[in-house]
């Protein structure tokens, strides 16, 4: 009888086998996948959040499970050697797991929108260690859980935002474009006015050669007036007055007018 029962055994063991083999391969759409920030860090005492979503075909209920689990990396710690379960949340309601999270860690997901993310308030430094996300969602309850390494620090070690940085980066790229505008701007000012000016010289200096025949015609008309006159050209007179003085009744006698011409070389 004792053999009978063990071959009986086997066969069912072996049809199981089997049977799990042909769910897995003929639908893997069982399987769950679940995501979390690969590292986060927080300033130690002040409040953070792990993140954590998921991925299933099936619709959720109030049978999907969230549970969060922690490992120390820190040797001494109690919870170094095996991860420790710190968070469960189930039907809407979370309950937390280690005494050194009481109080501490809140759901901030949404089960729905098929998040599960937990909020950690007062990081201390014995909160540094891995954390691990599983989701279960039935009939999908194979899956991985998602590592997440939190490293509680001080603030001096936060790395510097991201946003600062590009935020500098675009208000200098706008600076350099204003200051290419502008210097474009006084460049084609500059061009402008020196044409007008030149313009302008031009202008002056035809108006300032356009006479220059005429002073010429005039230049030669003076000449010509000069070497050939158009009439006779009468220089200063000389007069002369002669005084005849004789007897009583003596008379001014007025002789005829002498006059000399002087003419011009």
């Amino acid at each position: 009888m004792e053999p009978t029962w063990s071959n009986t055994a086997c066969k069912r063991l072996l049809l199981t086998s089997f049977t799990l083999c042909f769910i897995l391969v003929l639908n893997p759409v069982l399987a769950l996948d679940i995501y979390a920030d690969p590292e986060v860090i927080i300033e130690n005492g002040t409040t953070g959040v792990l993140r954590c979503s998921f991925k299933s075909s099936e619709v959720i209920g109030t049978a999907t499970t969230v549970t969060w689990m922690f490992q120390s990396n820190q040797p001494d710690n109690p919870f170094a050697k095996a991860p420790y379960v710190l968070f469960y949340y189930f039907n809407g309601k979370g309950f937390d797991g280690l005494p050194a999270f009481k109080d501490r860690v809140q759901f901030v997901g949404d089960i729905n929108k098929k998040d599960a993310s937990i909020q950690l308030s007062k990081a201390q430094f014995s909160d540094n260690g891995t954390y691990l996300c599983d989701v279960k969602n039935p009939p999908d309850i194979l899956a991985t859980p998602a590592r997440t390494e939190l490293r509680v620090v001080l603030k001096e070690s936060l790395p510097q935002s991201n946003t600062a940085v590009i935020i500098g980066a675009v208000c200098g790229a706008v600076l350099l474009l204003v200051l290419i505008a502008v210097s474009a701007c006084v460049v084609m000012r500059v061009l402008h006015s020196r044409h007008d000016y030149e313009g302008c010289t031009s202008l002056e200096s035809v108006s300032s050669h356009a006479p220059q025949p005429r002073k010429k015609v005039e230049s030669s008309l003076e000449s010509s007036r000069c070497s050939s006159p158009s009439g006779p050209v009468q220089g200063p007179v000389i007069y002369a007055q002669l005084v005849h003085s004789g007897s009583k009744n003596s008379f001014h006698k007025m002789e005829p007018v002498v006059y000399a011409d002087i003419r011009k070389n």
